[in-house]
């Protein structure tokens, strides 16, 4: 079953629409701070809702719900982590970024230790961002899919090519303020999808609560410390908060937009207050998984073939014409969103990072102009990945798996940068790399390490790959430091 004609109508208006809407912040003539922090001049709840924006992908919406109709409400475990782990960032990170002029992340690093490392974690999160974000486009394939029954391949390079032409002319603020348009917009979907399942399940959300407290759908807390399970309490707390950590503090896709506030206060503000808002946000996803638990019939999953394709099937074979349309363009504004965010985050480093300290006398226009360049560029390596990305498992995971693997040493770096005075260099780069070595064996669990091979290796639940990257690159890293010889830099913390 497809799409209604009004549904197809609704979806092609809003993609026109925000296309427009982005290409309204072009301007003529701008600076590589207008193009990449938008002047520094964001009021603090936009970039709150742009954050949130930022981290509620496809993935969220469609994945999310999957791991209620399977599991339970364990997820909530991972969000009280991250709410402790921006109260750290406000603590920790964000002075240190308002201290100086910085345009990303890894100035501060390189600020600290040196060009080596500068370029280390910065092209670091290249890779991992770009990884990361193939699976997050691949993900609006399983949408497209449900609803328009054609191939995927196509219907990805229409949304990148419209994506990337208002970021490719407006720049950040195209970002930030499509991100706010795009955000109010799928949360207005998932409360017209909750309004529906209480609508088309008898005995309407009672029926629901009934049903889904008597199968234990809203269990939220598991106490057991294991290192095995994803959703406990001790893992969504210690290894959420680590998580949040790198993302939110290191990671130039949401560090980029805490930059672009005003002052340092508003930043923290704004970081804050997002991390209530996707609190509640994954809350109401979890519901909706439960309630297509009770919706559909048992055995339904044996003949989906997976969990994130239930929500998809829901929007296009039960929602009214018109509200189906306009949840599809919010789950596809999710996407938008994400996909701009990473294209200008991608560039940015590209640029700062990279290819200015080798040309620092570049005039300003010739600057923008290649920075566009580059945005184009990305936007045609994502799609590339994406089309590579298609796997199995619930999407959202193996998204945050990708990631994880790579933020731990990334955080570990910033961490001796900021908590010690004595960490060099070369000590840190050694730090980072035997991190990221045992994560990737970890990661790729089970396989030739796993149980019943002479050397069994545990397969380590995905939550807490950021904080053993983070501690072995801090241990090894600050070891290393001592016995590494290196020139202690003037500017160390």
């Amino acid at each position: 079953m497809q799409l209604h004609l009004i549904d197809v109508a609704a979806i092609v208006l809003y993609l026109l629409g925000i296309t427009w809407f982005g290409l309204r912040f072009r301007h003529g003539e701008r600076s590589l701070r207008s193009y990449f922090l938008a002047d520094r001049n964001v009021p603090w709840w936009a970039i709150a809702l742009s954050i949130v924006a930022a981290e509620t992908s496809t993935l969220t919406i469609i994945s999310i719900p999957g791991l209620a109709f399977t599991g339970d409400f364990g997820f909530l475990q991972i969000a009280l982590g991250y709410l402790l782990g921006r109260i750290v960032i406000c603590l920790l990170f964000l002075p240190r970024y308002f201290e100086g002029q910085l345009m990303t992340a890894y100035q501060l690093i390189g600020a600290r230790f040196g060009k080596g490392l500068h370029r280390f974690t910065a092209g670091l999160f290249l890779a991992t961002r770009a990884a990361a974000e193939g699976v997050r486009i691949f993900a609006v394939s399983i949408v497209i899919t449900v609803a328009f029954g054609t191939g995927t391949i196509p219907s990805i390079i229409i949304l990148t090519i419209l994506t990337l032409i208002y970021t490719f002319e407006g720049g950040f603020a195209a970002v930030i303020w499509t991100d706010v348009v795009q955000m109010i917009i799928y949360f207005a979907g998932t409360v017209l999808a909750l309004w529906t399942l209480a609508l088309k399940t008898p005995g309407g959300w009672s029926a629901i609560h009934h049903t889904a407290a008597a199968a234990h759908k809203f269990t939220v807390f598991h106490f057991a410390f294991s290192l095995t399970q994803t959703y406990t309490f001790w893992g969504g707390l210690i290894g959420g908060c680590f998580l949040t950590m790198a993302s939110h503090g290191t990671d130039q896709l949401v560090v980029q937009r805490l930059l672009a506030a005003k002052n340092l206060a508003q930043s923290q503000l704004a970081l804050l207050s997002s991390g209530v808002i996707v609190f509640v946000q994954f809350a109401l996803f979890l519901l909706i998984g439960a309630g297509l638990y009770v919706f559909y019939p048992a055995g339904t999953l044996a003949h989906v073939g997976t969990a994130d394709r239930l929500f998809p099937l829901f929007i296009v074979q039960v929602m009214p014409h018109g509200i189906s349309g306009l949840v599809i363009a919010a789950i596809l504004a999710a996407a938008m969103s994400n996909m701009s965010a990473a294209l200008n985050s991608l560039s940015s480093t590209t640029m700062v990072d990279f290819y200015l300290p080798r040309h620092p006398e570049m005039e300003e226009r010739a600057r923008t102009r290649l920075s566009r360049i580059l945005t184009a560029v990305w936007a045609i390596v994502l799609l590339v990945l994406a089309i590579l990305s298609r796997t199995g498992g619930h999407v959202v995971e193996i998204g945050l798996s990708i990631a994880s693997v790579t933020w731990g040493e990334m955080l570990g770096a910033f961490l001796l940068g900021t908590l010690t005075r004595r960490a060099t260099q070369n000590g840190a780069i050694f730090g980072m790399v035997i991190g990221l070595i045992v994560n990737i064996i970890l990661w790729q669990q089970p396989g030739p390490f796993a149980a019943g091979h002479a050397w069994a290796i545990p397969k380590v639940a995905f939550i807490w790959y950021v904080l053993i990257g983070a501690m072995i690159t801090t241990t090894v890293g600050y070891t290393a430091s001592f016995l590494l010889p290196q020139k202690e830099r003037a500017t160390a913390a």
